[in-house]
This record gives structure tokens, C-alpha cells and sequence, in this order.
């Protein structure tokens, strides 16, 4: 994960403050070093491998006895499971789709350990970024949701997207916080002094 200095850090959090200072909105950030560890997907690939070749070689060859046949199985499961926890063949085994679905479910994990959805007026505003996925998601409570469109949101996750996949993670923060905060102000502006949430980046390993 990008390591963020205290400087940075700090960075961050006053960029929170001064947006929250403009609108009703409780703004947290986390930033994820991965979604998840990913061990069973070598596993699966080894396991699928294992179950198919010693059924290719009997086809194809038709002389491998039952006891050939497991032990062909069980070395082809016990090298591929080794070979595949290499990062990178880990990286190239897993699919696009599981790596967004990892990260989604983690951000909605945090947005309900982190109380987003119990603030006063349903002003949550979870701002995600998964790095290892290079993933990032806005997500916000029905305070904002029914006054702020989704596909307002979409070019601001996009820009910080490209901001993660450059290794820029705190220009992006910093660069979404400013955007999110401008959208905010103007549907959602300040109507009384309150900060429910911490301002600080919170970190996952």
C-alpha cells in the first residue's frame, strides 16, 4: 500500500474539514491496501487443473492405472498450488469482475462499521479506494442520495481512478475531497455546526 506520511495524513484530514465546513455532509475516507488476500483462488485453479489432466491423459494415452492417476493428481495439485501463490501469477489468475466485487463488498463493510449510515439527516459520504484493485467508490447515505443524482459522481470517481493506477493516491484524495466537497456544498450546504466522524484517513492493511 501507499505509504502516506503523518504530513499527508494531515493533508487529508484538514481538506476534510474545510469541505465540511460548507455543507451538512459527513465526509470519511479509507483507503484499503487490498480487498482481500486472495489464497483460494490458486487453490481453485489448482484444484480444477488437478481434477482435469489425469482425465486428459487417460484419454489420450489409455494405459494410466487408477493409483497413476491419483498420484498425477495429487503432484499436479501440490506444484500449481505452490506455483500459483507467486504474486505474480496471483494477479494474472484473478478476474476483473472478482477483484471489483471484493472491493465493493469491503466498501459497504465499511461504510456500516464506520457509522456512515447513522448520522444525523443520513449525511454519510464514504469516499473508497481499494489500491491493489485499483478501485475507488463514492458511496453516500439517503440524506444524499435523494438530492444528489450517482451519475454526478461518476467523473469524479473516474478522476481519481486514473489518479490511483498512476500510484498518485493523496493528489487523488485530495482532488476527489475538493470535488465531492464543491457537489456537496452546493446540494447539501451547511445549516448547523456538528462533526459526527472522525476527519482522519482511515487506513486497512
Amino acid at each position: 500500500m501507499t505509504l502516506l506520511s503523518e504530513s499527508e495524513l494531515r493533508q487529508v484530514a484538514e481538506a476534510i474539514e474545510q469541505v465540511e465546513r460548507n455543507t451538512d455532509a459527513e465526509l470519511v475516507t479509507v483507503l484499503a491496501a487490498q480487498a482481500d488476500d486472495y489464497r483460494y483462488i490458486p487453490l481453485l485453479w489448482a484444484s480444477l487443473i488437478a481434477l482435469l489432466l489425469p482425465g486428459a491423459l487417460l484419454f489420450f494415452s489409455g494405459w494410466l492405472g487408477a493409483w497413476q492417476l491419483l498420484l498425477v493428481q495429487w503432484a499436479t495439485f501440490i506444484v500449481l498450488a505452490v506455483l500459483f501463490r507467486m504474486p505474480a501469477l496471483t494477479s494474472r489468475l484473478i478476474p476483473r469482475s472478482v477483484r471489483c466485487w471484493r472491493a465493493c463488498n469491503l466498501a459497504r463493510r465499511q461504510f456500516i462499521e464506520l457509522n456512515l449510515h447513522h448520522t444525523d439527516a443520513d449525511t454519510g459520504v464514504l469516499i473508497f479506494v481499494s489500491e491493489a484493485e485499483r478501485y475507488v467508490e463514492i458511496l453516500v447515505d439517503r440524506g444524499i442520495s435523494s438530492r444528489i443524482d450517482n451519475a454526478a459522481w461518476e467523473s469524479i470517481v473516474a478522476c481519481f481512478t486514473d489518479r490511483v493506477k498512476q500510484g498518485q493516491v493523496l493528489e487523488g484524495f485530495l482532488g476527489c475531497i475538493e470535488a465531492s466537497g464543491a457537489l456537496l456544498a452546493q446540494h447539501v450546504p451547511k445549516t448547523h455546526e456538528r462533526n459526527e466522524l472522525p476527519n482522519r484517513l482511515v487506513l486497512l492493511p
